[in-house]
């Protein structure tokens, strides 16, 4: 993990933030809070970077791209979360 100074830290955690976040809203999922929020972002920037990854799309992305990346990822996530509870 070669990102993992202060800068890139927090850069992640901001992240995760705002991915989780968005995909509340555009999931209309229910509100998990700053640390759920935190940790549906993480999880889904892991989901989406491997989808993108699978589908051939390689290389650095700016913030707007990382955030765009784990927001798909973090919908996805939650989209089988709300399928798996019915």
């Amino acid at each position: 993990m070669r990102d993992l100074h202060p800068g890139g830290f927090f850069a992640w955690i901001l992240v995760g933030l705002l991915a989780g976040w968005i995909a509340g809203q555009l999931t209309r999922g229910h509100d998990f809070g700053c640390l759920g929020n935190l940790g549906i972002g993480l999880l889904g920037a892991v989901v989406g970077g491997l989808v993108f990854s699978a589908i051939g799309a390689h290389g650095a992305v700016n913030f707007v791209g990382s955030v765009a990346v784990a927001t798909l990822g973090a919908v996805m996530l939650l989209a089988v979360a709300n399928l798996a509870r019915r």
